[in-house]
């Protein structure tokens, strides 16, 4: 009985190597969030998981702890379990009788990105696979919206060299980065472009493009990140300068002469209490006057009484 075990223990090993075909699938998920990698098994009915053993593993070979999440006799099992994958696997759990062995990986990071492998197997007389599936997790995050920064001239006479800056952040993978002259969509190569990781993974990039300036430049920076087939551009158009320009000058002028009809009115508001202030000073000075007079004239009809006959 002991060489028809060991028979059996090497046709399982070499069932689990054997170079299969799988279709992968891909899974795109962004740093942080929980990504799902998907295993289905269509049974056909209710499966008997106490019959089963599940496990998602990494699918490299060179791997020294593949164990991503084990499910035997329907039951968890974390005893081989990786220790990066400890505490951050959930499999759907309403779902396993269905054949669903979706796993659900927390928390995902670049350490993560990797592909992985769902082995189903059946114990009857022997234990034999029954499903298997190759998931390829690519990770990523969206750039922040591009900034443009670009000469802002006085005068439309042309020729001089100027410089435009373009800079975005927080994404991932590393971006493609494109200058457009968007006059005649022409691509202009980059005059420097820097790429620099985070301690999150994560990435910023800056770059310049320096031309000849013209009358009527339109220039567009795009940040591409082909992951998420997400572009995002900022546009850089002479014109749209010069209308703030404009915008800015008659902001200025609007400004100015608020502040003269404010000057204009303070100065009549200090006006008219100047001459409040004089009218009144006047009725004090003529009342004053006119108690004067009153007092000599009583005082001279007094003495016309007095005076002897």
């Amino acid at each position: 009985m002991v060489p028809r075990r060991c028979g059996v223990l090497l046709l399982f090993l070499h069932t689990l190597r054997a170079a299969t075909v799988l279709e992968k699938k891909l899974i795109i998920s962004k740093l942080g969030d929980n990504a799902k990698l998907s295993c289905i098994y269509h049974a056909g009915g209710k499966l008997h998981l106490n019959n089963l053993r599940v496990y998602w593993q990494v699918a490299d070979d060179q791997e020294k702890c593949p164990v991503v999440h084990a499910l035997i006799s329907g039951q968890d099992n974390e005893s081989e379990q990786c220790i990066h994958f400890k505490n951050r696997t959930q499999l759907l759990w309403d779902r396993l009788e269905n054949g669903d062995f979706s796993l659900l990986l927390l928390n995902v990071s670049q350490s993560d990105e990797r592909t992985y492998k769902c082995i189903i197997l059946q114990k009857t007389e022997y234990t034999k696979v029954i499903h298997q599936e190759e998931v390829v997790l690519s990770l990523a995050a969206s750039y922040s919206q591009p900034i443009l920064s670009g000469p802002i001239r006085n005068t439309n006479s042309g020729g001089e060299e100027v410089t435009f800056s373009c800079r975005s952040s927080n994404g991932y993978p590393e971006p493609n980065v494109y200058w457009i002259n968007k006059t005649d969509n022409r691509h202009l190569p980059p005059s420097e472009l820097k790429i620099t990781p985070h301690t999150d993974g994560t990435y910023s990039v800056f770059s310049t493009l320096k031309i000849k300036a013209t009358s009527n430049m339109r220039i567009e920076c795009s940040i591409e990140n082909k992951i998420l087939q997400e572009n995002l551009s900022a546009n850089y158009t002479q014109e749209k300068i010069n209308n703030c320009s404009n915008t800015e000058s008659q902001t200025d002028l609007q400004r100015k002469r608020q502040g003269a009809q404010a000057a204009g009115i303070v100065s009549i508001v200090i006006l008219i209490a100047i001459l409040a202030v004089l009218a009144c000073w006047l009725r004090r000075r003529r009342s004053s006057q006119l108690v004067s007079y009153k007092d000599v004239q009583t005082n001279e009809d007094k003495g016309e009484f007095s005076s002897p006959v």
